[in-house]
């Protein structure tokens, strides 16, 4: 349902956003509703921008907040939970002087031009988190991670990954293979040439394998897929102009050009050797986030991820921070067949017609074929323009028979993280859910294979978290 600009209006979502969030030390939840599994045991990690204003001024663009974690722990006498911004140096340096000093994504520096170059990003530590056996990781898109205790989300300095200088780029989408423990990540470096610098870790996190890819352009690339034994890049048809924002004159969210004459770029890599496989291209489309990749059994690749038309998502993801939407911009749940010999696109085929994003698998099946894929989607029938995700679905890939969890009118759910019984085959799917209504946030319980019924738990949290990015769990010990 589209909306004529004109009379768009804010929406409930815009409360959660209006104010920085306020930390909270470990709390003991009360149950709303329900009780909580007695096979959920283990904690939910979820980071997103929780401070979007300084000193009467807002971000220029939802991705520059500063970023905070939520923990929620579960054992076997209830669920606690902390709330803690990430205490980076641009956070703790700007808290001191109440307002903005460095640039970001959408944001160029404060002050007089010709001083502008001289400041370096700010690391927000915004977008998502690693669980590691002893400690946390707040990941962003442009710098190395921070790394934070896994009870107290006490902010330990930034993590060098045991092998990388200080001036890495760790993205904020490692991926995890299930069969190996093998962590596998990337990160960009822009100079004369630009470099997809390719990482592999071990299950405590240290690095131990590295290697460095050549691009032919300056490219935004956010998110990738492990797909068996291979890692498969989609570089979008999208390049920078990046003299303006080194001499500080414009943001990285405004110097971004849509090129669609140049094709989506497949890049191929081999997970054990992170090599090169191949190169290709195909018709343009941008994605932010994947579901899934694996092998089929005729030796091709299926890639599952949310498609959008070009890039005036960014557009829309821009105006989040303002509380208020007006640019028409969603992407669809696809598939890619792809030959990973040629990088060749074989086949192309919508799985979910519906406006969706943060599709997520089981951790236990990323990089093989998985039947589910959980998703966050509008309510039936809102104004997708102006409003912000209401409901958490499941799609059958096989059957294509899709499930929808209305949360309800005001209420706004965060990517839904599925989460294995311990005791049993079952499975739980576990979100954060902003309720407007009564400008508080909870914690909403779902038995996988029925999250169109009732949330099974609901529990209560002690401020309002804001709506945000991405989350893990981590099972107990």
């Amino acid at each position: 349902m589209k909306t004529d600009s004109k009379k768009s209006a804010k929406k409930s979502w815009a409360q959660a956003l209006a104010r920085p969030a306020a930390e909270f030390p470990l709390t003991q939840l009360s149950v709303k509703s329900g009780k909580i599994p007695a096979g959920l045991r283990g904690t939910l990690y979820r980071n997103g921008p929780a401070r979007l204003e300084r000193g009467g001024m807002t971000v220029g663009h939802w991705f520059d907040g500063d970023g905070a974690i939520l923990a929620v722990h579960f054992t076997d006498v209830g669920a606690t939970a902390v709330y803690r911004y990430v205490q980076t140096a641009g956070y703790l340096a700007e808290e001191k002087a109440d307002k903005f000093l460095y640039p970001n994504y959408g944001m160029t520096a404060p002050g007089p031009i010709w001083l502008r170059w001289t400041k370096p990003v700010k690391n927000a530590a915004n977008t998502s988190v690693l669980a590691l056996p002893d400690r946390l990781l707040a990941l962003w898109e442009g710098g190395p991670p921070h790394s934070l205790d896994l009870q107290t989300l006490e902010t330990q300095g930034t993590d060098d990954l045991g092998s990388l200088d200080s001036n890495f780029v760790y993205s904020a989408h490692c991926k995890r293979d299930p069969i190996t423990g093998n962590i596998f990540n990337f990160g960009i470096t822009y100079g004369a040439t630009t470099k997809l610098n390719l990482y592999k870790s071990d299950f405590t996190g240290k690095v131990v394998q590295k290697s460095t890819v050549a691009l032919d352009g300056i490219y935004a690339l956010h998110d990738f897929v492990l797909a068996g034994k291979y890692l498969i890049f989609f570089a979008p048809p999208m390049r920078i102009k990046i003299l303006p924002v080194l001499a500080g004159i414009s943001s990285y969210s405004d110097s971004f050009e849509w090129k669609p004459e140049l094709g989506t770029q497949i890049l191929v890599i081999d997970s054990e050797t992170l090599s090169l496989v191949s190169r290709n291209k195909t018709e343009a489309w941008f994605q932010w986030h994947f579901a899934n990749g694996f092998v089929k059994e005729d030796g091709e690749v299926a890639v599952d991820f949310v498609r959008f038309s070009d890039f005036k998502t960014n557009q829309r993801l821009k105006e989040v921070a303002t509380g208020e939407t007006r640019t028409d911009a969603e992407g669809t749940l696809w598939r890619v067949h792809l030959n990973p010999e040629t990088g060749k696109v074989t086949a192309a085929e919508e799985l979910l017609d519906q406006a969706c994003e943060f599709p997520v698998v089981p951790a236990s099946e990323i990089g093989q074929e998985s039947r589910y894929i959980y998703l966050a989607m509008y309510r039936p029938g809102c104004d997708i323009v102006a409003e912000r995700f209401g409901a958490i679905a499941r799609l059958d890939t096989q059957t294509r028979n899709l499930t929808i969890a209305d949360c309800g009118e005001n209420r706004y759910p965060a990517e839904p993280i599925y989460v294995p019984d311990i005791y049993s085959e079952k499975g739980w799917i576990v979100t954060v859910v902003y309720d407007g209504n009564s400008d508080k946030s909870e914690v909403w319980i779902f038995d996988s294979d029925g999250i169109d019924r009732a949330p099974v738990c609901q529990l209560e949290l002690p401020s309002v978290i804001p709506l945000g990015f991405h989350g893990t769990w981590k099972n107990a010990v």
